[in-house]
């Protein structure tokens, strides 16, 4: 068979092969399907969350608040339900902008979305629905193994200075749910690591069963080695059933302090 006979028949092959080959996905339609598993922008979300954070040397602080959610607004409102000194505390966030309320005054005070919630290791932004794929350009990946996962990992660079951390290495498994994060300074020191070892799912939808989140910057020395203050956060009783607009307003964080201390 002469040479040129070959070259058609190579070039035949290629032609015909790509149409039935399905395409690999890319690093960006994987981080875009990550957020469309964590977030929920065709229901309402709510659900109790039990945030235990540990300080090596001083024990354990809890929280135990309701969250409810409307992804496809940017709104989410948060009430603290223990510790009986903290009953009523609220956060409500419209958009770009986070209240907390103080139910011993009565008054509502701006934070960010990057400030640490209730002093723990866990940031405001981790009880709003996941816009990776927005806020961050995908500078890396590569395949590594996590456990009992295999994940594909990504190295991702703030587009905005709205975000939380401006750089992250995430792992999103085959399944495409985020098990592994690290976030960092712009300098690219370290800030904390957060897993999502489990998940439950509800029909259609993913909901972490807990998150545990490791703080690289807090922690104390015991027994001459250091030890990180960490967060974890579990989440019960999800739920998918439509909310009442009044709940993601400033009127019902102050109705719900008052009834929650009659």
């Amino acid at each position: 068979m002469r040479r040129d006979e070959i070259k058609k028949i190579c070039m035949v092959v290629l032609a015909l092969f790509p149409a039935t080959l399905p395409a690999a996905e890319s690093d960006v339609e994987l981080l875009k399907r990550a957020d469309g598993l964590a977030s929920y922008l065709d229901a309402d979300f709510a659900a109790k969350y039990t945030i235990v954070h540990s300080k090596p040397g001083l024990g354990n602080s809890v929280t135990v608040a309701s969250v409810f959610r409307r992804d496809r607004d940017e709104k989410y409102a948060i009430i603290v339900t223990e510790p009986e000194i903290s009953l009523g505390e609220g956060y409500l966030k419209q958009g770009d902008m986070i209240w907390i309320y103080d139910p011993s005054s009565g008054l509502f005070e701006s934070t960010k979305s990057r400030e640490r919630f209730r002093n723990s290791s866990a940031s405001n932004s981790d009880f709003t629905r996941s816009t990776l794929a927005e806020d961050y350009r995908v500078e890396s990946g590569s395949d590594e193994r996590l456990g009992v996962f295999q994940c594909r990992v990504l190295s991702l660079l703030a587009l905005t200075d709205k975000v939380a951390y401006p750089r992250m290495r995430i792992w999103i498994s085959e399944d495409g749910l985020v098990r592994k994060t690290e976030e960092y300074a712009l300098s690219g020191q370290l800030l904390r690591t957060t897993a999502i070892p489990d998940y439950e799912k509800i029909g259609s939808r993913r909901v972490p069963k807990s998150i545990v989140i490791v703080d690289a910057q807090r922690g104390a020395t015991m027994n001459g080695q250091f030890v990180h203050e960490k967060t974890q956060i579990t989440i019960q009783n999800p739920s998918f059933r439509a909310l009442d607009n009044a709940i993601f307003s400033k009127q019902f964080l102050e109705n719900a302090q008052r009834g929650g201390r009659k």
